[in-house]
């Protein structure tokens, strides 16, 4: 354990064992045993959190965000598993139950707005995934064009060629294709060039300080500036302030997300008529 821990902290790392290594451990184990059963016992769910056009300010579509009622720990975003679920494999079987959740909810709502997904780099690698995603589409009923596939960067680093496969024959059946979190990380220009990118999503830590920080507000204008050139729609994701609304306004992104906007909440079928923010 205490080997792992000081690979895991980098280089020129030592670390003596403790007591609390050997309780993380077995803490981290008896996650991945209960995520393997959580599917089956009907654990997981999703809220759904709105996407507005910036213009209007009007509903424009949702991203489907998956969350774990846990026995004993109560409900769990997907920081505190997903990792795990990644490590053990669940992440495949529990993507396949989020797509078709989210798919047959947007197919029952009365606007046809677009719904937003994400895909683990994990999914992302596996070989039937089109195939996946054309029998989910059929079996739910929901047009292909009001599919929206969120991936990050660390998706496209295994096998450049296969990804750029996999993302075309998606596109091709009309599905759309986001680049989330963009501005941090492993974040390349490049990646803009070489991949066919429907949109990109703005990581939700340039907002935090772009009203103080007049460096973030630039970087924030000038990564929209880019994607214009590129024809690249931007969503601002993060809106939680009136001043960074304002700040937005100016700048125009295309879209936009944020508690401003409404927090992540039940399925919008379950509610009246859908309708632009007051």
């Amino acid at each position: 354990m205490a080997l792992y821990r000081a690979k895991s902290g980098g280089r020129g790392r030592a670390c003596t064992f403790e007591a609390a290594m050997d309780i993380e451990l077995h803490a981290k184990r008896q996650l991945e045993h209960d995520l393997r059963h959580a599917v089956a016992k009907g654990e997981l769910f999703l809220v759904y959190q709105r996407i507005v056009d910036t213009s209007s300010q009007e509903p424009c579509g949702y991203e489907a965000l998956l969350r774990w009622r846990h026995a004993s720990r109560g409900v769990l975003a997907p920081a505190d598993f997903i990792t795990a679920a990644e490590e053990t494999g669940c992440i495949i079987p529990i993507g396949i139950w989020v797509l078709e959740e989210a798919c047959s909810e947007a197919a029952s709502w009365r606007t046809p707005l677009t719904i937003a997904v994400n895909i683990s780099p994990v999914q992302f690698l596996m070989p039937n995934l089109v195939e996946q995603f054309s029998h989910i589409l059929a079996k739910t009923g929901l047009q292909p064009d009001r599919l929206e596939l969120e991936i990050t960067e660390t998706a496209l680093f295994h096998d450049r060629a296969a990804v750029l496969s996999t993302l075309g024959q998606l596109r091709a059946m009309g599905i759309r294709v986001v680049l989330d979190d963009f501005g941090t990380g492993y974040s390349s220009l490049a990646n803009l060039r070489d991949f066919p990118f429907d949109k990109l999503k703005i990581d939700r830590r340039f907002l935090a300080g772009i009203g103080a920080d007049p460096t973030i507000r630039a970087l924030f204008e000038n990564v929209i500036e880019m994607a214009s050139t590129l024809n690249l729609p931007v969503i601002a994701e993060g809106v939680e302030t009136q001043e960074q609304l304002a700040i937005l306004h100016a700048s125009h992104p295309a879209q936009m997300q944020g508690f401003l906007f409404g927090k992540p909440e039940a399925a919008p079928s379950s509610r009246a008529p859908l309708k632009a923010i007051a």
